[in-house]
């Protein structure tokens, strides 16, 4: 019998505790699991555990060839909410993975508090930390008015409009001069949160999500009506569910977890899926040297730019439903230009930022020195300036930031080894998470990550209590995702009751081993 009472994270990992398909059946279903991040690993350990033929295809370039470089380091270390609470808080418990936190709960740029940074003029003059703290709380005053704006218009509108309207009624939140410059800073900071830029996020739910969660069991998939059948469990409305404890960085990055989920997973690398076919209760996936895979069902985890630019062809098409749902959402693109330097010659502090007259044309550097002892800065870009700098060379993107840099730091060292990503034209991710368009329908996110037959879904996307945009929010889907599929699987083989395996969702908060958290 299985030791319900182990650790969650040694049952994740134990492939031999948790066979219940192959224990019940006497079969052994298949699946494949499509995408290369860690809610595809997450869907492929979950259903490696429970005995499942577990192919899992990266679709494309598989990310973990980064790692030849100390680069690796700066690719996705950002943990948003250091807490038990978090879903991956058992994994980087077990492993002992450090953390370093960058802000508290309640920080007005979300990943960073305001003592964490250091703002210079285009020019490169030091701004004033008054001025900067005073301007901070303007503009938390500003997005509290957006609130009542919200209130007040039945129809969706962008945050830029809102903010313009608050101005409007309250010109005394206006600012002038190089106190305007510092809000246009705090703005570009709350684009980079979306990865898009102002004018093209939802008022409506950028601080506030209602919808329903449910239990997508029994009728769920139905292609007239997705949720009839469904056992509603709870609605959720009212504030962003954003997790307690701050916010934080991976020191080591999120490459010894995905190592582990990783472990004894049958896993194709450099297989670009082209089209999945599902008839006869089988799913058929080809991939781009002609071959074809065939399982007894298929987890979907691949990014949601990929599924909107309809870069998979489905046969049977997706219902209209889907495919409206998949349209409805907005996807960002945020870019890094990863710089690592012989050495140190910058402040002591977290970001160093730009302030200019548009939020378009201010910047910022994340300093992986105080975080990760590595002589690294990292350059980061949103929304449109993001696909503008996809447009140029790696070495002109360089030369690019380094002029910022050597305006705020004189003293700056041309950078030994520099690494740019291009998520917005990578043909494997073509943006990097979701945000809410301006009018999208309330349920956008429930169709989306409703099955379809025998398809699953999984990804940032579809996580639950609104962790869209986050690697945690992608790792709980694609548990979620394995759960769905194992269910399902369950119910074709006659096995009705459901399987002994303790989700993500239970003992999370179970802390026998301390979270390591640092800061500076």
């Amino acid at each position: 019998m299985e030791d319900t009472n182990m650790p969650l994270p040694d049952r994740i990992f134990n492939a031999s505790n948790t066979r219940c398909l192959e224990r019940r059946s006497g079969l052994t279903p298949s699946v494949i699991v499509i995408g290369g991040g860690i809610s595809g690993v997450a869907a492929a350990r979950f259903l490696v555990n429970a005995s499942c033929k577990l192919t899992w295809e990266p679709h494309g370039k598989f990310l973990s060839s980064l790692a030849v470089s100390l680069l690796r380091v700066i690719h996705d270390i950002g943990l948003h909410g250091v807490c038990n609470e978090n879903p991956l808080a058992p994994l980087i418990r077990s492993l002992g993975l450090k953390l370093y936190r960058t802000s508290g709960d309640n920080s007005v740029l979300y990943d960073h508090d305001l003592e964490s940074f250091r703002l210079f003029t285009l020019d490169g003059s030091k701004v004033p930390q008054e001025m900067v703290i005073e301007v901070g709380e303007v503009f938390k005053r500003i997005l509290k008015e957006t609130a009542i704006v919200r209130e007040e218009h039945s129809d969706d509108m962008s945050v830029l409009q809102a903010i313009s309207i608050v101005l409007d009624e309250h010109p005394y939140l206006r600012q002038e001069g190089l106190a305007h410059e510092v809000l246009q800073w705090y703005l570009c900071r709350m684009e980079a949160w979306f990865a898009a830029d102002a004018d093209m996020i939802s008022v409506k739910t950028w601080d506030q999500k209602t919808h329903i969660q449910a239990s997508y069991s029994g009728a769920c998939g139905n292609t007239a009506d997705p949720l009839k059948g469904c056992d509603v469990l709870w609605l959720v409305s009212g504030l962003e569910q954003v997790l307690s404890g701050g916010h934080g960085l991976m020191t080591e990055g999120y490459y010894p977890l995905i190592d582990a989920l990783a472990k004894d997973v049958d896993i194709r690398l450099n297989h670009r899926v082209m089209k999945i076919s599902n008839e006869f209760d089988k799913v058929k996936v080809t991939v781009d040297d002609g071959s074809d895979f065939t399982a007894d069902a298929a987890i979907i985890t691949v990014p949601i730019g990929v599924l909107k630019a309809n870069l998979i062809e489905f046969s049977p098409k997706l219902p209209d439903w889907k495919m409206n749902a998949i349209s409805d959402l907005g996807v960002g693109n945020e870019n890094k230009i990863a710089l690592r330097f012989s050495n140190v010659f910058w402040p002591d502090a977290e970001l160093l930022g730009m302030v200019a007259p548009s939020s378009f044309t201010c910047g910022y550097f994340l300093n992986l020195h105080k975080a990760a002892g590595h002589p690294v800065l990292v350059y980061m870009v949103a929304g449109r300036c993001a696909y503008d700098i996809e447009k140029l060379s790696d070495e002109s993107a360089v030369n690019f930031v380094m002029l910022q840099l050597k305006k705020m730091c004189p003293d700056a060292t041309e950078p030994v080894q520099y690494l740019v990503s291009r998520w917005g034209t990578d043909p494997h991710s073509l943006g990097c998470y979701s945000y809410d368009l301006v009018g999208k329908p309330d349920d956008v996110y429930d169709r989306l990550r409703t099955p379809v037959g025998n398809l699953f879904f999984g990804g940032e996307a579809v996580s639950m209590e609104d962790h869209q945009g986050s690697v945690h929010g992608a790792y709980a889907s694609g548990i979620m995702a394995g759960e769905s599929c194992q269910r399902h699987l369950l119910q074709r083989l006659g096995v009705i009751e459901k399987s002994p395996f303790l989700s993500y969702r239970d003992n999370i908060n179970d802390a026998s081993i301390p979270l390591q958290i640092s800061r500076m």
